[in-house]
C-alpha cells in the first residue's frame, strides 16, 4: 500500500520538475518579440520554486520524513545530510536565479549566458535531489517509519499541498500564480500566444 504522503511527495515533485522543464523551454525559446512577457513568466516560475518548495514542501520533508528516518538509521545519515543541506541551498540558489534573471532583463543581452549557465545547474541539481528522495530516502522510509509515523506525514502533507498538483484543491491566493503561469507561457509550455 502507498501511503497518502508518498503520493503527494510524488506529485509535488511532478509539480516542481514540470516548472523545472519550463523555464528551461522558456530559455531555449527566448524573449523573441515579446521580453515583457518572457520575463514575466520565468519571473513567476522562480517566484513559485522560491515560494512553495523552499517554504511548504521542504520543511515537511524535514520536520516529518527526515527527521524521522535521522533518529533511526545510522546508515542514511550521510544522505540525510546531504538532503538537508541541498534543502538550504536551493533556498539561495532560486534567490540567485532571480537575481540573474533581472541582470539579464534590465542590464541586457550580456548577462543572459550567466542566467542560463545557472538555471541549468539548478535543474540539474534539483532533479537530482528529487531522485535522491525517490530511489533511496522513500523506500527506505517505507522499511523504517511506524504506523503514527505515517499517520503524522500523512497529515501533515494533505494540510500543505502544491497549488501545481494534479486533482488538488488548490490556495486562492495562489490561483493568480498559477493562472499567470499557464495563461502566459507560450505555446507548447503553456496556453500563451506562439509569437
Amino acid at each position: 500500500m502507498e501511503h497518502p504522503c508518498i503520493r503527494l511527495i510524488r506529485d509535488e515533485h511532478i509539480s516542481i520538475a514540470s516548472i523545472l522543464t519550463s523555464i528551461l523551454a522558456m530559455i531555449q525559446r527566448g524573449p523573441e518579440d515579446d521580453a515583457e512577457n518572457f520575463f514575466d513568466v520565468l519571473r513567476a516560475m522562480l517566484f513559485y520554486l522560491d515560494e512553495f518548495p523552499a517554504r511548504l514542501h521542504h520543511p515537511k520533508e524535514s520536520a516529518y520524513l527526515f527527521q524521522p528516518l535521522r533518529d533511526k538509521a545510522a546508515h542514511l545519515q550521510d544522505l540525510l545530510t546531504r538532503l538537508e543541506t541541498d534543502h538550504a541551498r536551493e533556498e539561495s540558489a532560486v534567490r540567485e536565479l532571480q537575481h540573474l534573471l533581472a541582470a539579464w532583463e534590465y542590464l541586457g543581452t550580456s548577462r543572459r549566458e550567466a542566467f542560463e549557465q545557472q538555471a541549468q545547474r539548478y535543474v540539474r541539481f534539483y532533479r537530482e535531489h528529487m531522485q535522491m528522495e525517490e530511489s533511496i530516502l522513500i523506500p527506505e522510509a517505507k522499511k523504517l517509519l511506524t504506523d503514527a509515523q505515517w499517520r503524522e506525514l500523512d497529515a501533515q502533507f494533505e494540510a500543505h499541498q502544491d497549488l501545481f498538483a494534479a486533482n488538488r484543491p488548490r490556495d486562492p491566493a495562489f490561483d493568480r500564480l498559477f493562472t499567470k503561469i499557464v495563461m502566459s507561457a507560450p505555446a507548447p509550455i503553456g496556453l500563451g500566444r506562439t509569437h
